[in-house]
């Protein structure tokens, strides 16, 4: 790893020793508190607030590179910080995922449920801190970037981790290098034939609305799918019997699919390629008059909306 330079000419620049060869600037008298790199790593990023007992999260794979830096300054705010670092990580590529503030994020629970670098290293107000994800495509190996800005009496702390990136020629290539295609399966051809399949092995834990938490081989194969080309679409689409109210139907089935919807995340699809929503029980395939036709309309459904021609 590279060590950090530093130029206290009013500005202070750090450059990142990844191929992004990223240089953020901070104004004031900066200390670097922590500075770490590993090889290789696997960083659940929040791209979400902590809702209902959890994080929606993107798994971003490769050589990670966390660093933190405690700024001394008396006037800006925890906005202002972060503002500033935004437009230099917009500027350089990396388009936002997810931004929020202490409330926006979840408060309490976001921190203590989020990978930040323990004191000294890494201060966090729990009245005043901010985050904010991004990513970088196009090159041979994703990057992806977290922030986390906080402030104390005249100094303001930033926390940055930063997983992959790299030169295309250190990524290895096969003798006889060939396209990696998902398996056509019955579910991989009925949905690119029919446009849509039933995740027939979905279980949600009882009474709610997440699914449970246990691996799914129709979400494997559909991550798969949707990783090999970043233009495909699918929308996940959730029904459920005609037990109770429409609007509490559709209500569970929205959060149904948006549960479904996270955990592909969590396999690595991208958000952009995933939308999740719900009709309740609007669009049954079986009769609601018998406990087996009831169970059957309670599903998830993936709807194939954007792919390109082969």
């Amino acid at each position: 790893m590279k060590a950090a330079s530093f130029s206290l000419i009013g500005l202070c620049l750090w450059s990142m020793p990844l191929s992004a060869e990223i240089v953020l600037e901070f104004q004031g008298n900066v200390t670097e508190m922590h500075s770490s790199a590993v090889d290789f790593a696997s960083y659940k990023m929040p791209i979400g607030p902590y809702s209902e007992g959890f994080i929606q999260t993107l798994v971003a794979e490769g050589p990670q590179t966390t660093q933190a830096w405690r700024i001394q300054q008396t006037d800006p705010t925890s906005l202002a910080v972060m503002d500033n670092l935004r437009q230099q990580v917009e500027r350089r590529g990396f388009e936002l995922l997810y931004e929020c503030e202490t409330r926006e994020c979840g408060g309490f629970d976001f921190r203590f449920e989020t990978d930040v670098l323990p004191e000294p290293a890494m201060h966090i107000d729990l009245g005043d801190f901010r985050y904010l994800a991004a990513q970088r495509l196009g090159g041979a190996i994703p990057e992806y970037l977290s922030l986390f800005v906080s402030r104390s009496p005249n100094q303001a702390h930033v926390q940055m981790i930063s997983v992959g990136g790299g030169d295309a020629s250190a990524v290895p290539i096969p003798e006889n290098p060939t396209v990696p295609t998902t398996p056509q399966t019955p579910e991989i051809s009925q949905l690119l034939t029919a446009g849509h399949i039933i995740l027939e092995d979905l279980e949600f834990v009882t009474g709610s609305s997440n699914l449970d938490a246990k691996d799914y081989a129709s979400l494997a194969m559909l991550a798969q799918f949707l990783g090999e080309d970043r233009s495909r679409q699918i929308a996940l689409v959730g029904h459920t019997d005609a037990v109770g109210s429409l609007a509490n139907n559709i209500s569970l089935s929205r959060k149904r699919a948006q549960s479904v919807s996270r955990r592909l995340v969590e396999l690595g699809v991208s958000q952009n390629q995933v939308i999740a929503d719900g009709v309740g029980y609007l669009s049954p395939i079986s009769s609601n008059s018998t406990e087996a036709g009831r169970a059957k309309n309670r599903r998830v459904e993936a709807v194939l909306i954007s792919v390109e021609d082969p």
